[in-house]
């Protein structure tokens, strides 16, 4: 009776440690190389405690999860690691002591990581992020030069002094015009969800790599990705990508997702500093702002250029010629796909708060529509939106020549 008894309790005993390991387990890993930065997510079904450190000769992050053990999807982290990383060459996952898991991510140069947790936010449970940033700016300034090209006069570009109230065939003033072209979502943040499964992260890059394109074969034009590859990316460093890049307009892509899967029809948005000009755009708007708090950044870092931007007066005359553009891209989209508000409507998004660009946010479709998710996976379709707003942006251009870039936004 007695070992039995004994043979039970050691049973259970078993059990509950069996239980308390799956209760404190990672459930999902994912790695999102970038030209910017690498993000490694682990997502756990409880919060863990961790600690980190760096190691020099050879470089490494080491990270130390407790009460967590190397099995499951923290095991197959290794293997995820692509060749390409900029920033990491590879994972090792092992138990460091009882109840430590330790992983090593061995990087390809110094660098400088964020480490931060995230609570539970949409689909996702608690998750620990892990953002390894070159030491510098360097990477990303030179993947901008490398997407856009150095800055300077395109071939045959001339300057022509400019007859204000005076209006011509051509623009008064010839230069190159940089557009930044913002694929919505990515990475962490998937964005809205299609009926048959399709996310507007990926709908946004294909229909933003096509606008590129088109945009790249304009005369006088070129075109920049804030992002061209699945990862995220906070919307203020959107922002600032695009100022780095001297855009001389702001062109945010996505696809729209509302309650009712009737809803359907391409919109086109612009910044408004006093209140949205509808219920809808306001809850738009407020779900789209979100797509930091689901991506994961780290509060712990401020950001003192985006402060700057949400005060700057300037912003008043970009979003006066926002809506200038707004509406030469509505015109054009609206031959492609029925509207769903005929005018351009305003809200506070985050990602249109450049001070002296330009910007408009571009819902081409509902992706939550079973018709329009049909159409958004369509690659006729998106080249189709692709073409419209190039139209859209030429004919903007005829009517508001470039002025002389403004060479500031370059020393940012």
């Amino acid at each position: 009776m007695r070992h039995a008894l004994i043979h039970t309790l050691s049973l259970l005993f078993g059990l509950f440690a069996t239980l308390a390991a799956q209760a404190n387990g990672v459930t999902a890993a994912r790695l999102w190389p970038s030209p910017e930065y690498s993000r490694i997510a682990f997502e756990l079904s409880e919060a863990a405690a961790y600690k980190y450190f760096i190691l020099k000769n050879p470089e490494r992050l080491v990270l130390d999860l407790e009460g967590v053990e190397p099995e499951g999807a923290l095991l197959e982290m290794a293997a995820r690691v692509a060749p390409q990383d900029p920033q990491i060459a590879s994972i090792r996952v092992a138990r460091n002591r009882p109840g430590v898991t330790r992983v090593v991510v061995e990087l390809k140069s110094e660098i400088r990581p964020q480490v931060f947790a995230l609570k539970p936010m949409g689909d996702y449970g608690h998750r620990l992020v892990l953002d390894v940033y070159p030491t510098s700016l360097e990477a990303m300034e030179k993947q901008v030069e490398a997407a856009i090209g150095k800055a300077g006069k395109a071939p045959g570009e001339q300057e022509v002094e400019a007859h204000p109230g005076k209006l011509a065939a051509k623009p008064e003033y010839v230069r190159l015009i940089t557009v930044a072209i913002d694929a919505g979502h990515g990475g962490e943040d998937p964005g809205a969800k299609g009926a048959k499964g399709s996310h507007e992260k990926d709908i946004t890059l294909s229909i933003a790599r096509r606008l590129k394109a088109q945009i790249d074969k304009q005369e006088n034009m070129r075109a920049y990705l804030t992002r061209d590859g699945d990862y995220f990316i906070p919307l203020h460093d959107r922002v600032n990508k695009a100022r780095r890049a001297q855009a001389d307009l702001f062109v945010s892509i996505h696809a729209d997702a509302f309650v009712k899967p009737h809803a359907r029809g391409s919109s086109v948005f612009a910044l408004s500093e006093k209140g949205a000009t509808s219920a809808a755009a306001k809850w738009l708007a407020r779900r789209e702002n979100d797509a930091d708090l689901i991506g994961g950044i780290n509060i712990d870092v401020k950001d003192v250029y985006l402060k700057q931007t949400l005060i700057d007066l300037s912003q008043t005359a970009a979003i006066a010629d926002s809506l200038k553009l707004g509406r030469a891209v509505l015109q054009e989209i609206g031959g492609i796909n029925p509207l769903h508000k005929a005018q351009v409507e305003q809200a506070g998004f985050a990602v249109l708060k450049a001070p002296d660009i330009p910007s408009i946010l571009v819902e081409t479709a509902f992706i939550s529509n079973p018709d329009e998710e049909k159409r958004l996976t369509d690659e006729a379709y998106q080249d189709s939106m692709a073409s419209a707003i190039v139209a859209g942006i030429k004919r903007y251009f005829d009517k508001n020549p470039p002025l002389a870039r403004n060479k500031v936004a370059k020393n940012l």
